[in-house]
């Protein structure tokens, strides 16, 4: 019986540092499958000693792969187990490994923009920004440091929790846990997304309800104001005291709807969407769609 073939932390360290070049190789037909096969070579090499072997194993990944560059390590991670399995002679077909990486890569995509984009980056700037105003260099330095021991401490974890889970897949080749996983992340993104739905998704109805002639003293009289940089200050001030720079108060109804319910418009128009996309509707004849209507729309003055 052949000794078993095992990838060492190593191994799985040469990947997670390769897999830092995922987008390197971006392209527009099957974006990040050239970042991917070349982030598990060396995985791919230790497996298979026979270049006869490798070949066929790094053209089963070239098939179409997109996520977030970061979320794709746990992703790597169970990849890596399913290949050591069938390098080792389980019955792990290309069907199950690419079915893996699709069913994880999409629900998955959703959660890094919110977490690293949106969250930790800013974060972490805005302190080093802090410290940089004061006249610390530490300020770009801490940035630096703490954003990329954060960012490939993660991408390593989840690789090899990833990796670890990836062994309990090919317990049950049967599908159950696979499943499990991608309904699970498939859940967790589709929840993150849906509460980006009002970042993401802006409509606003320009038609005028009612425009309403304010008080006087509840609006800044400009011609009244000192003339030069005192009159700015002036103006600063009377609008933090809450005074309306206008003497008419215009209501829209995007005003009225806002009262309503905040974002509902965007909502609505994510459910259509949604609805068209199970109707089979084209994404792209959706998206020249929306086009003409927001361009109609603000001829009409309606958007």
């Amino acid at each position: 019986m052949a000794e078993k073939i095992e990838l060492t932390k190593k191994d799985r360290f040469a990947v997670a540092m390769r897999s830092q070049f995922l987008q390197g190789s971006w392209n527009y037909e099957r974006m990040q499958n050239g970042g991917w096969v070349y982030s598990i070579i060396p995985a791919i090499k230790k497996l298979y000693p026979n270049k006869e072997d490798q070949i066929p194993a790094l053209k089963r990944h070239l098939e179409f792969f997109n996520t977030h560059p970061y979320i794709a390590s746990p992703i790597m991670g169970v990849t890596l187990a399913l290949e050591e399995e069938r390098a080792n002679g389980a019955p792990v077909d290309d069907v199950a490994i690419q079915g893996v990486k699709i069913g994880m890569m999409g629900p998955l995509a959703g959660v890094g923009d919110p977490v690293f984009w949106f969250t930790v980056r800013p974060m972490l700037g805005s302190i080093g920004a802090s410290l940089a105003l004061g006249g610390n260099i530490l300020g770009p330095i801490f940035f630096f440091v703490a954003w990329n021991i954060i960012r490939f401490g993660f991408m390593w974890y989840t690789q090899e929790f990833g990796y670890r889970a990836g062994s309990k897949i090919t317990e049950d080749l049967s599908g159950g846990l696979i499943q499990d996983i991608t309904k699970g992340a498939s859940i967790l993104g589709m929840f993150v997304l849906a509460s980006l739905v009002q970042r993401w998704v802006n409509i606003s109805f320009a038609p005028v309800v009612s425009t309403v002639k304010l008080a006087d003293g509840a609006y800044i009289e400009w011609d009244k104001l000192p003339a030069g940089s005192e009159g700015i200050r002036e103006a600063f001030t009377q609008v933090n005291q809450g005074l309306a720079l206008s003497p008419f108060k215009v209501t829209t109804l995007q005003n009225n709807l806002d009262q309503l319910i905040p974002g509902l418009a965007g909502l609505l128009l994510t459910f259509l969407c949604m609805w068209l996309l199970k109707k089979n509707v084209s994404p792209i004849a959706i998206i020249i769609g929306l086009f003409f209507v927001g361009i109609g729309g603000h001829l009409i003055g309606l958007l």
